[in-house]
C-alpha cells in the first residue's frame, strides 16, 4: 500500500477519534471506514470512439465490480479523440483509449502514445488480430456485408460480391460510407492486400461511375436502405442487425459476400482498446482493458451491439450469423497497415468524398 496513503489515513483516523468524544467504538469505526473509502477512491479516464450508449453499460459493469473506481467517459469520433491524445502526449489526460477501428490504434501506436500491455487471456484471441508489440488489445470483430431492402430485392437477386455492386443494374441504387470512415479505409486496404492497387483502383472507379452515394457514416447508410431510398448498402454487419430490429423500415436482408470458390472471402475488421502511456492511472487502466476481454464483458458487446466477440467461445447475440463455416479473407496487420495510405490515395483518385 502507498506509504503516503497510510499516513494520510492514519491522520484522518486520529482527527476522527479526537472529534468523537463520547461516541461508541462502532460509530468511530464506521466513520473511519467512510474516511478510508473516500481516500481509496480512484478515477479512471476513458476516451471512447464508441457512442456513449454503447460503452456506458460496459463502464457501469466495471464500476459495479470495482466500487472504488469512478470512470469518467469522454465519447466522440475516433479521429477527433486520436488528435486529442496526440495533443496531450506530453501531459496525458486519458488512461484508456477505445477505438471503433483498430487502424486508429495502429497510427497512434506509431506515435508512441500507448503503453504495452498483455491481457491475461491473450491466448484466447485469434493471433492475427493481436498487436505484435502489445500496444493495443482487440475487443470485437465486425464483418463487411451487403444489406438490401427486401421490398425492392428478392434474396435470390441480391448482389453476392463487392464487385457485383459495379453492375449497371445497381446504378444509383447503392449507398456506402465515404473515404473518411475507418471501416471503409480498412476494407479498401484489405482488398489491396488480397488483389493489387490496380485492381482496386478499377473497382473504386467503377463504383463511382455506377453512381454509388457515399454517406458520412454507416448509420445513414442503413437507414437509407431501410427506408427504401437505396436498394443496397455496404456496411458493417451490426448495422444490418440494428436496422432489422427497428420498429419500422425493417424490411432488410443481408449477404455475407465473396463466399464462392475463387472469391476472396468475408472482410473483417477489429475494434480495440489501449493503455495510454503516462496516463494518470495506469494500474486501473490495465485492469479495465483486462475486464474488456472477460467472457461476461465480451457477451455484453455481443448483446448490446450484435458484434462478434474477439473471444470465439463467447456466444453471439441471437440471430447473428456465425463466422464459423464462412470463408474469411486472409488478414495480416502488417500488410493492411502498409496499404492504408495507398487505399486513401486510391479513394481520392476515384473521387470518393
Amino acid at each position: 500500500m502507498n506509504p503516503l496513503y497510510v499516513r494520510v489515513a492514519s491522520f484522518v483516523l486520529l482527527v476522527i477519534l479526537s472529534a468523537c468524544g463520547t461516541q461508541s467504538i462502532s460509530e468511530v469505526n464506521e466513520m473511519a471506514n467512510e474516511a478510508t473509502d473516500t481516500l481509496a477512491k480512484r478515477t479512471l479516464v476513458v476516451y471512447s470512439g464508441r457512442s456513449e450508449a454503447l460503452i456506458k453499460p460496459i463502464i457501469d459493469a466495471y464500476m459495479s465490480k470495482h466500487p472504488n473506481v469512478t470512470v469518467l467517459l469522454k465519447a466522440g469520433k475516433d479521429n477527433e479523440l486520436a488528435a486529442t491524445i496526440l495533443e496531450e502526449k506530453e501531459t496525458p489526460q486519458a488512461d484508456v483509449y477505445i477505438t471503433t477501428n483498430f487502424l486508429t490504434s495502429l497510427a497512434l501506436a506509431r506515435e508512441g502514445v500507448f503503453a504495452a500491455h498483455a491481457v491475461p487471456n491473450l491466448g484466447d484471441i485469434p493471433p492475427q488480430y493481436v498487436s505484435p508489440e502489445g500496444m493495443w488489445t482487440p475487443i470485437t470483430l465486425r464483418a463487411r456485408v451487403i444489406m438490401y431492402n427486401t421490398d425492392q430485392i428478392q434474396p435470390s437477386e441480391a448482389p453476392t460480391t463487392i464487385q457485383a455492386l459495379t453492375d449497371p443494374k445497381w446504378a444509383g441504387r447503392v449507398a456506402a460510407a465515404n473515404s473518411t470512415n475507418g471501416a471503409m479505409q480498412a476494407h479498401v486496404a484489405t482488398l489491396i492486400t488480397r488483389t493489387s492497387p490496380t485492381v482496386v483502383q478499377t473497382l473504386l472507379n467503377d463504383l463511382v461511375a455506377n453512381n454509388v452515394t457515399f454517406f458520412g457514416g454507416h448509420t445513414d447508410v442503413r437507414k437509407a436502405v431501410g427506408s427504401g431510398e437505396f436498394a443496397v448498402g455496404l456496411v458493417n454487419h451490426y448495422y444490418y442487425e440494428l436496422q432489422k430490429r427497428e420498429p419500422s423500415d425493417n424490411n432488410v436482408g443481408v449477404v455475407y459476400p465473396d463466399q464462392a470458390d475463387g472469391e476472396m472471402g468475408l472482410v473483417l475488421n477489429a475494434t480495440a482498446a489501449a493503455v495510454v502511456k503516462g496516463g494518470p492511472n495506469t494500474a486501473d487502466a490495465q485492469n479495465f482493458v483486462d475486464f474488456l476481454l472477460q467472457p461476461d464483458t465480451q457477451k455484453l458487446f455481443a448483446e448490446l451491439n450484435f458484434e462478434y466477440p474477439i473471444i470465439p467461445s463467447v456466444p453471439l447475440a441471437p440471430g447473428v450469423t456465425p463466422l464459423l463455416g464462412l470463408k474469411i479473407a486472409a488478414f495480416s496487420i502488417a500488410e493492411m497497415e502498409s496499404q492504408v495510405p495507398v487505399a486513401q490515395s486510391l479513394m481520392a483518385g476515384a473521387g470518393i468524398p
